[in-house]
């Protein structure tokens, strides 16, 4: 799912063909005028080069506004319109070696980097997946990889591993920094991040933290939340609300339940399971108060939504009205935190995607808004 000057040329001295002062004819005291029609091939090629350059910056942008449509069209289209394929090349893809820091152990973490040939370097991008139990490996999310390599990103995948088993842990922003850094290394100066869903998560936490933050061209969450209570309160009684938006799913997702109660059971103590058995919105404060201070203060670690102010780089949230994973609601939530510190952040609530798939019911007015944030986000990262 985008985002000159320009050059001032030097001043050109007066090419052949034009009028040269010559030496008075002693006779008629004339000035000698050259002829017009021996162009120097050198400066013919100076003012074509010149051109040239003069529109580089036109014809980069015009490229970009057509890779960023064709993009969101095979997006949305899901298969049926492939512009974006009959466009540009398969891109590579290739390990990129990334560790941990020191502090987390220094093991070798798993991560995917998806390129295409090009002209100039392409900016880098580390697209963080949401729950997936085969990590980077996920065939949707090796397939958007794809997408967005050949779209004009350097696209770096890690596997997230509390992710792989819905079991996030504030540690996992470790991987995603790990990954921003290592491209950085390896040259690509201006690197993005796309969060996508939970993944948004250790996406936001990463990006805050100041090691990486000044690394970051741009961030993008789609589909993100900002209170890991809430997101609790949400997936355990279907209730959302925010700024006076308010709402309640028709039903809660119980596997998804049971899956989160099996991958934390040290957390399933009497009061946390309390909280999980619990489906009556207006007691989920009161269950979460009942928990011990560690688990409290781990639901606090994992909550995006206090970090955002640390951002360095333009917020983009982009997040579908009709999400039945994470509410639309927390995205709001985020671009309130963001506003409050005075951080740049744009937001589209948009019926063009549910979760994080596409929606073909989306109106004209959700496909511009997706469209244009997409387009700014693709923008600014170019710089």
């Amino acid at each position: 799912m985008g985002m000159g000057n320009l050059p001032e040329g030097p001043a050109e001295e007066c090419p052949a063909g034009g009028v040269a002062l010559g030496r008075a004819s002693s006779e008629h005291g004339r000035v000698a005028h050259t002829s017009g029609g021996n162009t120097s091939p050198l400066s013919a090629a100076g003012r074509l080069a010149l051109a040239v350059l003069l529109a580089l910056p036109f014809v980069a942008s015009a490229w970009t506004l057509i890779l960023t449509t064709s993009f969101l069209v095979e997006f949305l289209g899901q298969g049926r319109w492939r512009p974006l394929s009959v466009l540009t090349r398969e891109p590579l893809v290739r390990p990129l070696p990334v560790f941990l820091p020191a502090s987390a152990g220094a093991r070798p973490v798993p991560v995917d980097l998806y390129t295409r040939a090009g002209l100039r370097r392409a900016p880098g991008l580390v697209l963080v997946h949401g729950v997936a139990p085969e990590g980077k490996d996920d065939a949707r999310l090796r397939e958007a990889a794809a997408q967005l390599a050949r779209s004009g990103f350097a696209v770096a995948v890690p596997t997230v591993e509390g992710l792989t088993v819905l079991r996030l842990r504030p540690e996992d922003a470790d991987t995603v920094g790990a990954a921003v850094n290592a491209l950085h290394s390896t040259g690509y100066r201006r690197v993005a991040v796309l969060g996508i869903s939970l993944g948004a998560g250790p996406a936001l936490l990463a990006a805050s933290d100041p090691t990486v933050a000044s690394r970051l061209s741009a961030v993008l969450a789609l589909g993100g939340y900002a209170s890991a209570v809430e997101l609790l309160r949400y997936t355990l009684t279907g209730a959302y609300a925010f700024a006076g938006v308010t709402g309640r799913a028709a039903t809660v997702l119980e596997p998804a339940i049971a899956q989160f109660a099996r991958a934390n059971g040290e957390l399933m103590d009497a009061a946390g399971r309390r909280l999980v058995d619990n489906r009556d919105p207006a007691l989920v404060d009161q269950r979460v108060r009942e928990l011990p201070k560690p688990t409290r203060d781990l639901l606090a670690a994992l909550s995006p939504g206090p970090t955002v102010g640390r951002l360095e780089a333009p917020l983009f949230l982009i997040h579908g009205r009709e999400d039945s994973a994470v509410p639309f609601t927390e995205s709001l939530r985020l671009e309130a935190a963001a506003r409050a510190t005075g951080r740049p952040v744009r937001t589209a609530i948009v019926g063009a995607v549910g979760h994080v798939e596409a929606d073909l019911r989306a109106g004209l007015g959700d496909l511009l808004r997706l469209w244009a944030t997409f387009y700014a986000f693709r923008r600014t990262v170019e710089g």
